[in-house]
C-alpha cells in the first residue's frame, strides 16, 4: 500500500466498478463456484439492488477501489451479503478494515454464507470470532456449491 486506504459509504456512482470488482475476484478466488448470471446481469442486480438495499462500505486508495463490503439486516440478525477485494490486495489489512466496523458497531449476532472451499475465507472469518454453525449441501445456493453458515454472537467480544 502507497497511501492511505480510506473507508466511505457507497454510492450509486461505484456500482459499475463494484460489479467489476465482484466479478473479477469471484473468478480469481472461486472457479468451483461458477456464476449463476451473466456480467450485465451482476452489473443491474449491484445497481438497481444491492446499493440501494444494503450497506455497502468500500475501501479505496486514490481513486482506485479495492474492495467492498456489503450488509443488511434480517429479522434475527445482521447478514454480512459480501465482502471482495481485488486479488491483488488480498492480505494486506483491507477485509479486516472493512469488518471491523460492523464488529465495532455489532448490537445483534452477525452472520454469512461462504462456501466451504473457500478455505481463506473461512480462515479469515474465524479469527473474528465467526462460529460454522451450519453446513449444506449447496442446494439452496445458485452455484450448488456446498456452503457454511458462520455466526457471531453479538455478546463476542470485539477484535
Amino acid at each position: 500500500m502507497n497511501g492511505h486506504i480510506a473507508l466511505r459509504a457507497a454510492t450509486p456512482a461505484d456500482a459499475a466498478e463494484i460489479a467489476q470488482l465482484y466479478l473479477c475476484s469471484r473468478r480469481h478466488f472461486l472457479p468451483y463456484a461458477p456464476l449463476a448470471h451473466s456480467d450485465e446481469e451482476v452489473k443491474h442486480w449491484m445497481r438497481e439492488h444491492l446499493l440501494p438495499s444494503a450497506q455497502v462500505t468500500v475501501a479505496q486508495e486514490g481513486g482506485e477501489l479495492l474492495g467492498f463490503i456489503a450488509s443488511t439486516e434480517g429479522d434475527a440478525c445482521r447478514w454480512v451479503d459480501h465482502l471482495y477485494l481485488r486479488p491483488a490486495w488480498v492480505g494486506l489489512g483491507i477485509g479486516s478494515a472493512l469488518l471491523r466496523p460492523l464488529i465495532a458497531g455489532q448490537t445483534r449476532d452477525l452472520r454469512l454464507y461462504t462456501f466451504q472451499q473457500n478455505l481463506g475465507a473461512r480462515r479469515f472469518y474465524e479469527r473474528f470470532g465467526f462460529v460454522a454453525i451450519a453446513f449444506t449441501d449447496g442446494s439452496g445456493n445458485e452455484e450448488r456449491c456446498p456452503d457454511v453458515l458462520y455466526e457471531r454472537p453479538a455478546a463476542a467480544m470485539p477484535r
